[in-house]
């Protein structure tokens, strides 16, 4: 009977020295605080009619939270936002604060880096530009290529100012000539390398290229016979 109490006992001190050691541990994960630096993506509230020509990206935030709080924390759910001030083109520099940083319950801020941001802003405009075909390749032997045609001949593209105004004409994606014989049509998209500049309407445009097939062994002669 003795034997059976003290077997019993142990086992009653072992689960209270772990209960002991797991309450010591949460307590501790709520109440000991820990630091975490993470790199959270930056979003722009731009003023109406204005684009940004170099977005920084991300900044590094450093926040404060409990051991429990900052070992769940996924580095996705902290973003800034900054405001920016309304239709001034140029450069604008913000001061970032707490305020711009979004954060999970719990956690505060201790820092942001940088903490001022430099931008430019120009007005966005819209402008039809042309559209030329890029052809590649080589028609079948003896075929000619004549000029080919696109419909529509003209795009909408929208951008900064500066970059659409100097835009003179954009190119089709590759159109292949190879082993082609007849005339034929392609329906391609419309390439843009500038990333500051969308295309707003049509994406896509359809190029007819005339092609003159080869010349039939025989009608030479018979030709030359008929003016003979």
């Amino acid at each position: 009977m003795n034997e059976t109490l003290r077997t019993w006992g142990l086992r009653l001190l072992a689960l209270g020295l772990a209960i002991g050691i797991w309450f010591s541990a949460s307590v501790e994960d709520r109440l000991v605080s820990s630091e975490r630096q993470v790199e959270a993506s930056v979003s722009y509230n731009r003023p109406r009619g204005f684009l940004i020509l170099d977005p920084i990206r991300t900044v590094n935030v450093r926040l404060l939270g409990s051991k429990n709080a900052i070992r769940q924390l996924n580095p996705s759910t902290v973003s800034v936002q900054v405001n920016l001030p309304q239709g001034e083109e140029g450069t604008a520099t913000v001061n970032l604060s707490d305020d711009d940083v979004l954060v999970p319950p719990g956690l505060e801020v201790v820092s942001i880096e940088p903490n001022t941001i430099r931008v430019q802003m120009e007005q966005e405009v819209t402008q039809r530009v042309p559209v030329i075909p890029q052809l590649v390749g080589q028609p079948a032997e003896g075929a000619s290529v004549e000029e080919p045609e696109v419909f529509p001949n003209q795009v909408l593209v929208s951008g900064p100012a500066s970059m659409v105004r100097d835009l003179e004409s954009l190119t089709t994606r590759p159109v292949s000539l190879n082993g082609r014989s007849t005339t034929f049509e392609e329906t391609v998209t419309v390439v843009v390398a500038n990333p500051l500049i969308q295309i707003v309407q049509p994406t896509t445009v359809s190029v007819r290229v005339p092609i003159k097939p080869p010349q039939v062994a025989g009608d030479g002669d018979e030709n030359g016979k008929e003016e003979s």
